[in-house]
């Protein structure tokens, strides 16, 4: 609970909720990134599962099909995600992130990184997000205020890079089933901003988050059916990705028991490296005739550290004591189910269907504490999340007009509520449930075509060549608060997010 007796200004959140509110922005950025799509599947015959195949299939069919009858018969349960990234590809992205069943492509490592076992070969995949937006906020008791990423759009984008290789590619042909690869991804990112004069200041004038992640990665094919895969998650900041630092600024209330002039830039940041891991499965029980899935289930687990932010509280840029917090990232669990009705040498047709559970019990307060000794409390109480997201695939193998290419059309729906309580909503993450609609459009060059009409796709070493666009718009729900901590924030809230994506990968 906020200590209300307390006569010192950093013990009033309404004041400087500083460091801690950093990590509430990235509800803006769950929306990102990147890679790409259809490639080459294992070409391994199928043979017998056994005792493990049905342990298996209580251990996915039994949890999806729970889940996804909670989804629909209590809507209520269906909640969101706080400032987790889902979007980690174009070709995903354009699908509603449901693609953890499918993962073959370079994005497995983030996916399912049991699904790179699928990739034969070296893979590479990397792209970009553009995403834009408004961030509106209209008072109880005074003006409307409005928000934005930092600029028209969010700078810098987040960004993401996949390579994977299987290792027999490498040279390593006594270790057939073995698959590593490595990623860089922005699992937890924000950048937004409000004016320096508007009914918010005192609260927050600008949030950042540059977190980006780390992940080598390895996979095992068990047998022809099942398949395993486990990781690391290095969680850090960098120099070259925004000020390398978590950051939140507000400007000074006016009669702040500091003595510090109205209006003055306040600001706290931190930074820290943290290390999580994640584990996973694909079992691929039914195929076609040329050993291709028409029926996957995965299942991904994802340990989230403690991140233990330490830097510097400023006061108009000059630096007046340290500051540190902790951010709990979340334990996430996901169950997918991808099934192909239409699978052949000319045309595939994908639909995926994936829940997702974040585990934000821990996530109970942010407390900002500075090296002279001083604390401002700040009480988040979140709760846990879900998030229930389909999507589609339909693909053309070499088709008339492109006889060289391969051409897919993705769509994509997310149902998604929040973790975020209406007693500790701020205006760095004003998270509520919304709905997300996507659409994509992936073009791959195989031999004997031309990229972009120049480049031979077979040369350079090359087997293909490929583009991914995806556009997703988050239409947040408007959210009314009238019982916020900060009595200042009572009022409704609304958010909309405009996302691009582009990726291009390649197969070697």
């Amino acid at each position: 609970m906020l200590d209300h007796h307390q006569d010192t200004l950093l013990h009033r959140p309404q004041y400087f909720p500083v460091l801690g509110f950093v990590v509430e922005h990235c509800y803006i950025t769950r929306h990102f990134v990147h890679f790409a799509r259809f490639l080459h599947f294992s070409t391994m015959p199928p043979s017998h599962g056994g005792d493990v195949t049905r342990h298996i299939t209580r251990l996915f069919l039994l949890p999806t099909w729970f889940l996804l009858a909670v989804s629909i018969l209590f809507p209520s349960a269906v909640f969101a995600e706080g400032f987790r990234v889902l979007d980690h590809g174009a070709a995903a992205t354009g699908q509603g992130a449901a693609f953890s069943a499918q993962a073959d492509n370079a994005s497995a490592v983030h996916y399912n990184p049991a699904g790179m076992t699928q990739l034969k070969g070296i893979h590479f995949s990397t792209g970009t997000l553009l995403i834009a937006g408004s961030l509106r906020f209209k008072s109880d008791v005074g003006p409307k205020v409005k928000g934005d990423l930092g600029s028209t759009i969010a700078n810098p984008p987040p960004s993401t890079f996949f390579l994977t290789a299987h290792l027999p590619a490498l040279g390593l042909t006594n270790l057939p089933n073995w698959t590593i690869g490595f990623g860089l991804t922005s699992p937890f990112a924000l950048s937004v901003d409000y004016p320096d004069n508007s009914l918010i200041a005192p609260v927050t004038t600008m949030a950042a988050l540059p977190l980006i992640d780390l992940k080598p990665t390895l996979a095992y094919k068990l047998n022809d059916y099942i398949a395993i895969g486990a990781g690391l998650d290095f969680y850090t900041f960098a120099d070259f990705n925004g000020e390398g630092h978590a950051e939140v600024q507000q400007n000074a209330a006016p009669g702040n028991p500091f003595g510090i002039p109205a209006g003055t830039n306040l600001e706290g940041n931190g930074s820290d490296t943290a290390m999580g891991f994640n584990a996973s499965l694909l079992w691929t029980p039914w195929r076609n005739a040329q050993d291709q899935p028409r029926l996957n289930l995965g299942f991904v687990f994802r340990h989230g550290p403690d991140l233990d932010l330490k830097g510097d509280f400023l006061a108009g840029g000059t630096r007046l004591a340290g500051a540190q917090t902790t951010i709990e990232l979340p334990d996430t669990y996901t169950w997918a189910i991808a099934g192909w009705p239409i699978r052949n040498a000319q045309r595939a047709w994908k639909v995926e269907i994936d829940v997702d559970y974040a585990d934000w019990s821990d996530f109970e307060d942010l407390n900002f504490n500075l090296s002279n000794g001083a604390t401002i409390p700040n009480r988040r109480n979140y709760g846990d999340a879900w998030i229930v997201m389909v999507g589609t695939e339909y693909s053309l193998f070499s088709p008339n007009l492109l006889p060289q290419w391969d051409v897919s059309m993705r769509g994509g729906y997310v149902r998604s509520g929040t973790p975020v309580r209406s007693q500790t909503l701020d205006p760095a993450n004003p998270d509520s449930e919304y709905h997300a609609l996507s659409a994509g459009l992936g073009f791959q060059c195989n031999a004997g075509g031309k990229f972009l009409g120049v480049l031979l796709c077979d040369d350079f070493g090359w087997k293909a060549i490929a583009l991914d666009f995806a556009y997703q718009v988050l239409l947040y729900d408007a959210r009314d608060v009238n019982n916020n901590q900060q009595p200042l924030l009572n009022g409704t809230w609304d958010t909309t997010i405009h996302v691009g994506a582009i990726s291009l990968r390649m197969q070697f």
